[in-house]
Parts: structure tokens; C-alpha cells; sequence
């Protein structure tokens, strides 16, 4: 079967080799926000790389720091995936290997929480792709998010970053949510002194601070924190899946002949690069030689309460957002990586299985209704080709980002 995309999907994958764009080398294998992705969008969130994927070289060209705090941080240097482009980084946080592995620490730091038993990892676990695997994400309280946790695989590209939030663009801003946000509770904490008293005592962080920020005389600051957390979010990179391997490196044997057809059948007549194309799969999705920014949302079907598309209290989408009805159940697309091991989906969990999903979309929207976006049309699909829809879906799993150590917990 050929590999051929449509044309808004090429266009966008050739945007990603401009002049400011840096792809890595070819060998290796490939659905939020900061911290939860899962709770509210009103900001209080609610809504691998290993040797082969970032290289670190000597100090002063991409290296460690030293412990000394008197060397700045070592400039960072990037080794993407095929076809991937050099993401944007906000020019007042600059990465560095010493703030990312300060952000890995504070990532996976239960002392971040009311009672010290709750991490951004909670809501985002390695081995599901930075997902949790429940239809609501869950904070520390046990108070149950109306939304669920979407994948932060690539969330380095995402052109917005809650579930129907236009406005919240910038992981650093977006990790406060989790931390201090009460509609609803994810990590519980008060404020910056409270934060910081919770780590004061640990003498890691002496060394990491100091790494991360060698200028400053007292390091330890909110802003830091929020910062290194968003750092090392931008290297949660996957981009090296058997599908890659056979896409953009020709290997005709990563995936099988089932796969191929999937492809094919995901282009016509799933049609499903409408919404789920370039390199990361979504049509929300931003870079570095991007020159503006945009933030799609999409009304699937889901729900149509009183045939005029209503969506459940606490779910409206984007129109809580904007007040606008014709915004009522607007939802982003997010990444279709590793879509095999993100179950369940849609932003309430609502569709239990890639089966169930297909059988949504084939339908035309399980609920339909006067808003469903209108490239949401119905299809058949035979058994078998049912079969090669999952096939292709499980090549885009990264069994690498599953697994690499650069990632995991540090404690």
C-alpha cells in the first residue's frame, strides 16, 4: 500500500524541514497540559528521549553543569525524530540538561502535594503514555475531574493546552493549575510558601537549583519551579513508533501489511486527517518556524441533550470558554501517538475502546445533532477493515517513550 498523505498533511510535514527546523537521526522507535490536562479550563488545569533522542555533549555545548553554581547552564541541543521540527521554547525559559533534570525531580516529587502523595506523574504515567488510564482524572482529594488527563507525548507542540481553553498556551503557566488550583483540587497546595517548604529540606535540590539556575543567589522561587517542570515536559518527545520507521525511513518491515492498509483506510474514507495530521497526529499543533499560532476545537457528536447539541453541565466545551452556543461541544484533537495505551477516550473517557472510537466516527457521531462539525461524516467499514484501523493505531505506539529512563522517576 502506498504511504501517500493527503495534501494538508504533506504541506504540513514539509513545514516541519524549514531553516530554523532540526530533525534527528534515523534510527530508534516512536493524547493536556502541564501536570493534569483533566479538571477545568479556567487555567486551574482540569484538563523517550534517551542518548538517541537528546544530545547532551561537553559542558558549554550541550553537557551536564557542574554543582558549582557559578557556570551557566549548558545551551541544549535538540535530536528529534524524523519529520519532526525544532519546537518552540519561550525565550525567558531557555532549556538546559541541568533545568530539565530539575524538572524530572519536581515532576515526580510527592512532597508537591496536601499530604505527599500525589506528583504531576499521578495523572501522567510513563507506561501510558503520560495518561492515566481513567475516563476522570482523580486528584489528591479524591474529588473526580469532569475532564480526563491527555497525553503529554509532544506536548512540547501543542498549540493550546487544556481540552477547550484557547487562551492557555504556555506550559509555564498552565503547571500553577495543578499545583494550586481548587475548581478542581488536583496537588492542593496553598501558595509559594508552601511549595517551597515542602522541598526546603531535601538536600537533591541544593545541587539542581543551583545547576538550573547558577545566576540567581536564591534559586529556589515558584517561578523556577514552574519553569523546570516545563522544560522537562518539552522533552517528553515520541516520534520513533514502527510507523515512523516504515513512513519516513522506508523500512517496509516495521509494520505489517495490515498497518498499511489502516493507513490508507485513516486517509479515505476515514477521512481522519481532517483533524489528526502532521507529524503529531492534531491539527493543534505549533513550532518553532511556525509563524502564528492556532487552536482548533471540534463539536464530534458526542452528546446532543435537547436536539439543539447540548453537551452535559461541566463539559460544554469551548463555549464556557467563549459564551458563544455555536461553541457547544468543542473539543481539541489531540495526538493519535500511542493512541493503543491512552484508553479510554475523548475528553470525558466517555468511549471505551479504538473499536468503540471507529464506531463513533463511522456513525457520524454517536449522538449527532445540529453542531457536529461537518467533516464528521459517516462511513463503512467491513470487519477486516476494522482489523487493519487497530493495526495501523498500534504502530504509532514509541515502546521507547513507554520505557526510557531519561523520563522516569528520578527518586
Amino acid at each position: 500500500m502506498p504511504k501517500t498523505a493527503p495534501l494538508v498533511w504533506l504541506v504540513a510535514v514539509a513545514a516541519c524541514h524549514g531553516p530554523t527546523a532540526a530533525s534527528g537521526d534515523a534510527a530508534g522507535d516512536a493524547s493536556s497540559s502541564s501536570s493534569s490536562s483533566a479538571g477545568s479550563d479556567d487555567g486551574s488545569s482540569g484538563d523517550a528521549h534517551g542518548p538517541d533522542r537528546v544530545t547532551h555533549g561537553e559542558p558549554g555545548s550541550g553537557g551536564e553543569s557542574s554543582s558549582g553554581g557559578d557556570a551557566p547552564p549548558p545551551q541544549w541541543q535538540w535530536s528529534l525524530p524524523p519529520g519532526f521540527p525544532e519546537p518552540w521554547v519561550p525565550p525567558d525559559n531557555p532549556m538546559s540538561t541541568a533545568k530539565v533534570e530539575l524538572g524530572r525531580h519536581l515532576f515526580y516529587d510527592t512532597r508537591l502535594s496536601v499530604d505527599g502523595s500525589y506528583s504531576c506523574a499521578s495523572c501522567h504515567q510513563q507506561a501510558l503514555a503520560f495518561t492515566d488510564g481513567h475516563a476522570h482524572a482523580q486528584g489528591v482529594t479524591g474529588q473526580q475531574h469532569p475532564r480526563s488527563a491527555m497525553s503529554l507525548a509532544n506536548v512540547a507542540y501543542a498549540g493550546s493546552l487544556a481540552w477547550a481553553n484557547p487562551a492557555l498556551l504556555e506550559l509555564e503557566a498552565h503547571a500553577l493549575g495543578p499545583l494550586f488550583g481548587t475548581t478542581p483540587i488536583e496537588q492542593g497546595l496553598v501558595d509559594e510558601a508552601d511549595l517551597l517548604a515542602r522541598i526546603a529540606d531535601e538536600p537533591r535540590y541544593d545541587a539542581l537549583f543551583a545547576d538550573a539556575y547558577p545566576d540567581e543567589e536564591k534559586p529556589r522561587t515558584l517561578a523556577h519551579v514552574a519553569q523546570a517542570i516545563a522544560a522537562f515536559e518539552r522533552t517528553i518527545i515520541s516520534g520513533r513508533a514502527p510507523f515512523d520507521r516504515w513512513f519516513f525511513e522506508g523500512d517496509e518491515s516495521a509494520i505489517s501489511e495490515s498497518a498499511k492498509r489502516g493507513w490508507a483506510l485513516f486517509n479515505f474514507p476515514g477521512q481522519c486527517t481532517y483533524c489528526h495530521f502532521n507529524f503529531d497526529y492534531s491539527d493543534s499543533t505549533y513550532f518553532a518556524s511556525l509563524p502564528e499560532r492556532t487552536t482548533p476545537f471540534h463539536n464530534t457528536g458526542l452528546y446532543d441533550l435537547d436536539g439543539a447539541g447540548a453537551y452535559p453541565e461541566g463539559n460544554e466545551g469551548l463555549m464556557r470558554i467563549t459564551g458563544d452556543p455555536a461553541d457547544m461541544g468543542k473539543f481539541k484533537s489531540p495526538t493519535l501517538r500511542n493512541i493503543a495505551v491512552t484508553a479510554p477516550y475523548m475528553h470525558d473517557g466517555s468511549v471505551a475502546t479504538l473499536q468503540d472510537v471507529l464506531d463513533h466516527y463511522a456513525a457520524g457521531g454517536r449522538a449527532g445533532g445540529p453542531l457536529v462539525d461537518h467533516r464528521v461524516k459517516p462511513f463503512a467499514l467491513k470487519p477486516d477493515e476494522v482489523a487493519d484501523f487497530l493495526a495501523f493505531f498500534d504502530s504509532l505506539t514509541d515502546e521507547a517513550l513507554l520505557t526510557d529512563p531519561a523520563l522516569a522517576d528520578p527518586w
